[in-house]
């Protein structure tokens, strides 16, 4: 009965790191497709970044007074969010077609962000196994999860925020040439 029971363990356990995998790989393909730019479209995911980044800041704010520095995480987060928003602007593949506008992410910054996605999961299960930092360690290894996960998920949103509001002064721009 305990082979069936570790048998079956193992297989639940394969199977969610197929999962994420998979998650993974669809996520950067995502962020690499050429798209076709639209008014609309940047316009709403302009607000809807900022919903969340209001949203974000809000929770992160109430979350610091139980764990102290969340709110400065998240700060700092946002802010190296933001530039690599500004590096993902400038190297966007801009197409101008007679029938459109249409972009292109860049393969290695779409790269970059599913690589901080996936060595925060990482991070956070090395850093339930191992609870006994010193508090001679670097503060990297000694930040508690919480915060980390904080400033990744800050840079993530910083990333995308600037990163539409870029989008949509390009298309904006392109369309009074247009129309011009």
């Amino acid at each position: 009965m305990p082979i069936i029971l570790f048998a079956l363990l193992f297989f639940v356990l394969l199977a969610l790191a197929g999962v994420i995998l998979l998650s993974l790989a669809l996520r950067y393909r995502a962020g690499t497709a050429r798209r076709q730019a639209r008014h609309w479209v940047a316009k709403l995911n302009v607000w809807m970044t900022s919903l969340s980044v209001v949203f974000f800041l809000s929770f992160t704010f109430l979350l610091s007074f139980w764990v102290g520095s969340a709110f400065r995480y998240a700060l700092i987060g946002m802010g190296i969010g933001g530039i690599f928003g500004l590096l993902g602007l400038a190297v966007t593949r801009w197409e101008n077609r007679p029938e459109a506008l249409f972009y292109t992410p860049s393969r290695w910054l779409a790269l970059l962000v599913m690589l901080a996605i996936a060595a925060r999961l990482i991070y956070g299960w090395w850093h339930t196994m191992h609870r006994g930092a010193s508090d001679e360690q670097h503060w990297l290894w000694s930040a508690s999860g919480t915060q980390l996960s904080v400033a990744v998920a800050a840079g993530l949103i910083g990333y995308y925020l600037v990163y539409a509001i870029g989008v949509r002064i390009r298309i904006t721009r392109h369309e009074k040439r247009r129309h011009d």
